[in-house]
């Protein structure tokens, strides 16, 4: 029989999966669904900015008061209120969506990490195990079954898509301007990157509502508050507003974390490349819109593979860094935020070869700057996370 805390671990990973697989889906087809005037693009990139300023007070503040189940819970709602918006795209329903999502989007990734932290530190107490294998093992478990969610929700938008009776063969010289040649193409004007059938449309982000609600009740039945009791002492004994509001930024005072910046904010160059860029210049461009799904599909299961496997090889090669506090969960995601943010700002005024380039050097600064801090912690180690750091 599996234990409670592995169990909160299965129902916290299907939460997501089933979250992740209508946001993932709508994401990957933004900038190709919704590309008139780049409606698609800033919307996502509004996320992306209010995602930056919820992390500068909101997680802290919204797991200590409400606990990390509840603050899951709303989190996921903000998300599906992105679904609804895309129902009758346009400015007025995208922004303000995208604003909601934004401001949910870091409490929800922060009280995630801090519940595996949590469960994970108590299993091992119960075990006589050392903490940090036991949440690594919890990571390893969660990001193998969330990463499958590009794979679902890619799936879903490729066989209702591919109903579409207006698909049409791409015509030649189309082709010769997709890809590192493209330098601002509107896909609203050639036959085969139009949207396809208002009905399809509806079908599908209908589907990714009901997907989304369907991971709310997951989460709101089946998973236990098990930090309740900290988030009634805090109401009893509560911090300042400011500090709170500082928490996030009083991490930079370590430079081990400012020299991770660049590796964080890759993160949000990288993955805003690939929703905002590879989707529409290489996928809709060269196959159409109907292909987006599956070409994502192939993506979302390397990457749940990887998750997977690269976790297990971590125990032969060396550890990956964590982090235990709300604080700090939420600094990772400002910082990846403005990633996306920036990629995402630039997107529709230089052409993709540029973009290239910087998504290059980004990685090369990376390169350098993350082997600095593994060669420290590999001189000076940090002493281990002592168990009730996470309250």
């Amino acid at each position: 029989m599996i234990s409670r805390n592995f169990k909160n671990v299965l129902v916290v990973s299907i939460g997501f999966l089933s979250l992740f697989t209508a946001y993932g889906g709508l994401q990957s087809l933004q900038s190709s669904l919704n590309a008139e005037q780049g409606m698609g693009v800033a919307s996502l990139s509004v996320i992306y900015a209010s995602i930056i300023i919820s992390s500068m007070f909101l997680p802290p503040l919204m797991i200590k008061n409400l606990g990390c189940k509840w603050t899951i819970v709303a989190g996921m709602a903000c998300y599906v209120s992105y679904s609804f918006g895309n129902l009758y795209p346009g400015w007025y329903t995208l922004m303000p969506t995208s604003v909601i999502l934004g401001l949910g989007g870091s409490p929800l990734w922060s009280a995630k990490c801090t519940y595996l932290t949590i469960s994970g530190n108590l299993q091992a107490s119960k075990d006589g195990s050392k903490g940090s294998d036991v949440i690594n093992q919890y990571f390893g478990i969660f990001f193998f079954i969330f990463q499958s969610s590009a794979v679902w929700g890619n799936l879903m938008s490729s066989l209702i898509f591919g109903q579409d009776a207006n698909i049409t063969t791409i015509p030649e010289e189309q082709l010769l301007t997709c890809g590192a040649a493209d330098c601002g193409l509107d896909i609203s004007v050639n036959s085969t990157s139009t949207r396809p059938a208002q009905e399809l449309v509806w079908t599908l982000v209908g589907s990714y509502i009901g997907v989304g609600v369907l991971a709310m009740l997951i989460v709101a039945v089946f998973l236990d508050n098990i930090d309740r009791e900290q988030s009634s002492r805090f109401r009893g004994n509560r911090e300042p507003f400011c500090q709170t509001f500082l928490a996030t930024f009083r991490l930079l005072k370590d430079w081990r974390l400012v020299t991770l910046i660049p590796l964080t904010m890759y993160s949000g160059f990288e993955q805003s490349f690939l929703s905002g860029e590879y989707t529409k210049n290489y996928v809709t461009c060269a196959l159409g819109i109907h292909y987006v799904g599956y070409v994502m599909m192939c993506f979302g299961a390397a990457n749940s593979l990887c998750s997977f496997f690269f976790g297990r090889l971590a125990r032969y090669t060396g550890r990956a860094a964590l982090f235990f506090l709300e604080a700090a969960f939420a600094n990772y995601r400002m910082w990846e935020s403005l990633g996306f943010v920036i990629a995402f700002a630039y997107s529709t005024f230089i052409c993709l070869e540029y973009k290239l380039y910087i998504l290059l050097s980004v990685l090369l600064l990376t390169a350098v700057t993350y082997p600095v801090v593994e060669y420290y912690e590999y001189k000076h180690p940090t002493p281990p996370v002592q168990e009730g750091t996470y309250t």
